[in-house]
């Protein structure tokens, strides 16, 4: 029985390079990529959202982890993609809002929500209502994140979540949203149904939208 517990640990450090070595050399061996994700990579991600909760990571450690995570999934993505073996807690499509070219934390809420085991379809900055709206309509959607850094570019958030309404899609997806200016209380306002204060509260929000006990 090929042994996981180093790569879950290679996660937990942050070591990219031995996530993706250890990953290789658990396919070589036999095991099943969803196997590996659900028991060598989920774990490790788990570990280091605990560690972040307690404080003891923080952000560049959460992003080195999550880098780690990324190399593994990079070679485990097509296989898993191929099979059944595993289906996707749900499927998360994230942007940053129009006007808004920052991506650090959207890319962390990505990497942690993959690693939590939510298929992402990101959209990158400068995101259009029009697009969010596109990417429902086009179905295999349960969530929206919305992600913004700057104040002039959160009504973008509520003008989506119009959008949708319009479009007809609003009770058809979650929408949950982030970012160093967004609070409960302007996602109350607009109407979103969750906020996350981090990327490990963004994965807890997600689960929590979806009915998935944590």
């Amino acid at each position: 029985m090929f042994d996981l517990t180093p790569l879950t640990e290679a996660v937990i450090v942050g070591n990219a390079p031995k996530a993706k070595e250890l990953t290789q050399k658990a396919l070589d061996a036999g095991v099943s990529p969803g196997t590996i994700l659900q028991e060598g990579l989920i774990p490790g991600m788990a570990e280091v959202g605990r560690r972040f909760e307690e404080r003891e990571y923080y952000v560049p450690e959460l992003l080195i982890a999550a880098r780690a995570m990324h190399a593994a999934l990079d070679i485990l993505r097509p296989l898993l993609t191929a099979s059944d073996e595993v289906q996707p807690l749900g499927t998360v499509v994230i942007g940053t809002v129009r006007g808004d070219l920052h991506d650090i934390g959207k890319n962390l809420v990505s990497m942690m929500l993959e690693g939590a085991g939510f298929e992402v379809r990101d959209l990158g900055i400068d995101v259009s209502p029009e697009k969010f709206v596109d990417a429902a309509r086009e179905g295999n959607c349960d969530i929206i994140a919305m992600s913004a850094l700057l104040t002039t570019t959160m009504p973008s958030m509520k003008l989506t979540i119009d959008a949708l309404k319009e479009a007809g899609l609003r009770d058809k997806v979650k929408v949950m949203i982030g970012g160093a200016p967004i609070t409960q209380e302007y996602a109350d306002q607009i109407g979103a149904d969750g906020y996350g204060e981090d990327a490990n509260q963004a994965v807890w929000v997600a689960k929590q939208l979806l009915g998935i006990a944590r």
